[in-house]
């Protein structure tokens, strides 16, 4: 079967020239056939994601064609204005994807507003949301690295799209040709016959205003004088970030000149991740020669961020995205009880693998904390609710261990641009009362208790990759562990069993231990992976570390 499909692939005219010489170099090679055609890339909740090349498990302006014809055929149902937005960051092709997606939307006479240049995730919903959209389209591969690129869809209300409607997508997709099926038209035809328009100005100059109106101390900025260095990590955060930051009054940037500009390639860092310190590298040198206050980096799509906080020996250091998120709960409190801008009753709504210190300081504010599944539409789900009930207002603040914050119901997916924004200010507070981001922390720490939290991974490659991890899981459930490293399990809670958790079903496990430390085991949804979150506390930094190390010990043969 998928030698036929190779060879269909082989003899067609296909449009895009670097399909063509993939094709005949792998010609007699079974395998590498095999894995660019045995499978298709499965259209999910995250959309589309895969390695750039031909074949139907790839990413290509065929496979692209396929899925928007099935998001078209979607379209189409839902009545409504009959109008999809489009953003695109820098990774290889992605400009090319996303005038092929307007190109096929525009085909079945569905009206289209693409952004005129790259812009991020956030961006994307915040139009969406704008023009009213029955859907919007998002080309990137988030943090993968340079040979992927990916597809994200969204709902009408700025979203990830939910299952539902993904399966229907799915099913559409399943029912066109890869080749063949979808309906074409070029961009430029489009254009001309008015079925594909620009985002305007008013809807960027709108979207730049929703993030600013979210200040915790407006006008601090102008004269608390904080010194940044800043990366975009060669993606789409430097016009949105370096904007929103210098109209709150923060000039005094620096960016790391190798990282600034839009690179597909990700020549400096192979993996362009703001969690990872790789990625950071560049910035934390530069941030040393500058003695800058702060080093902030945003992952090619703009909707992540990570920082390295100055320490009082002038060294730097990295801060995870549970510490973040904490701080800038922190912060968000604080500042809006001293300011009389708490909202009555204010919701603030974090994934269920952060860490639990943000409940602790929620509970300390009088904030109702809110815990989902893992992705940032399920943070979107709950301000929905609030919407719907009139009572948007109370939602202050969202947020996801793996660098993702939202702070304001404007958009439906995390924002690295407020996110940049909200740590630049809380840093700069911090600066003009003579303390710091890590004096802070360390005072959270002094009060609540020192919690560590730590992420493993580990990979299963290959076709057979999902067969193991799915095995994994199920042996799991089947042969609960009563102990971890001789501490005993207390309690089990299987996101899969919604009766237990009030929460749609997950494929995610979570331990809690009798001396207080929590394990979580949870299949990453976009890549063939497991990932194990450990939260474990202690007098001091490095007893915490010790339970961690134990506990992962512990947790190595089941993914041996």
């Amino acid at each position: 079967m998928y030698m036929d499909d190779y060879k269909r692939w082989l003899e067609a005219d296909l449009e895009d020239c670097d399909l063509k010489p993939e094709l005949n170099k792998i010609n007699g090679n079974e395998e590498e056939i095999k894995d660019r055609f045995a499978v298709a890339l499965a259209f999910g909740t995250a959309g589309l994601r895969g390695v750039l090349g031909a074949g139907t498990n790839r990413m290509n302006i065929y496979v692209v064609r396929q899925a928007t014809q099935g998001l078209a055929n979607w379209v189409k149902t839902q009545g409504g204005n009959q109008t999809v937005a489009i953003s695109y960051d820098s990774r290889l092709k992605s400009d090319v994807f996303a005038k092929t997606a307007a190109g096929v939307l525009a085909a079945n006479g569905i009206n289209v507003r693409i952004y005129d240049a790259l812009m991020p995730v956030p961006a994307l919903s915040f139009a969406t949301r704008y023009y009213k959209c029955n859907a919007g389209i998002m080309v990137t591969a988030s943090h993968n690295p340079a040979k992927y690129n990916g597809y994200k869809a969204y709902g009408p209300d700025g979203c990830q799209m939910t299952d539902d409607a993904a399966a229907i997508v799915y099913a559409e997709i399943q029912k066109t040709d890869v080749l063949t099926g979808a309906k074409v038209m070029s961009f430029a035809e489009g254009v001309e016959k008015g079925l594909i328009k620009f985002v305007g100005d008013d809807c960027k100059d709108a979207f730049y205003a929703a993030i600013e109106e979210r200040q915790v101390r407006p006008g601090l900025c102008k004269t608390a004088g904080l010194k940044l260095v800043y990366s975009p990590l060669n993606g789409s955060g430097l016009v949105p970030v370096t904007r929103v930051l210098n109209d709150i009054g923060i000039t005094d940037i620096t960016i790391v000149p190798e990282q600034e500009y839009p690179n597909g390639y990700f020549t400096t860092c192979s993996y362009p991740n703001p969690e990872i310190f790789d990625a950071l590298k560049l910035g934390l040198e530069l941030a040393k020669e500058e003695g800058a206050d702060l080093m902030l980096a945003t992952d090619p799509d703009a909707d992540r961020v990570g920082i390295a906080m100055k320490c009082p020996d002038g060294s730097y250091e990295l801060v995870s995205g549970n510490e973040v998120g904490v701080l800038l709960l922190d912060y968000i409190c604080a500042g809006r009880i001293e300011k009389g801008t708490m909202p009555k009753n204010p919701v603030a709504v974090k994934s269920i693998v952060s860490t639990p210190l943000a409940d602790a300081v929620a509970e300390h504010y009088g904030v109702e904390l809110r815990s989902v599944l893992t992705g940032f539409k399920w943070i979107g789900d709950q301000i929905a609710g609030l919407e719907a009930d009139g009572e948007v207002d109370r939602f202050i603040f969202g947020f996801e261990e793996s660098y993702g914050y939202l702070a304001g119901p404007y958009v439906r997916d995390k924002d690295a641009v407020i996110g940049s924004m909200l740590i630049c200010e809380m840093a700069a507070y911090y600066r003009s009362i003579g303390s710091s981001i890590k004096q802070r922390l360390e005072e959270i720490y002094a009060e609540y208790g020192r919690y560590l939290n730590k992420v493993d991974s580990f990979e299963f490659p290959g076709l057979s990759g999902m067969d193991t991890m799915a095995g994994i899981m199920s042996s799991l459930r089947e042969n609960p562990p009563a102990d971890f490293a001789g501490i005993a399990v207390t309690k089990v809670t299987d996101y899969k069993n919604t009766e237990e958790t009030g929460l749609p079903s997950a494929n995610v496990l979570i331990y809690g231990l009798e001396n207080g430390s929590t394990v979580v085991v949870r299949p990453s949804g976009t890549e063939p992976k497991i990932k194990t979150y450990f939260t474990t506390k202690g007098k001091d930094l490095d007893e915490a570390q010790a339970m961690k190390d134990k506990l992962a010990d512990a947790l190595k043969p089941i993914f041996a």
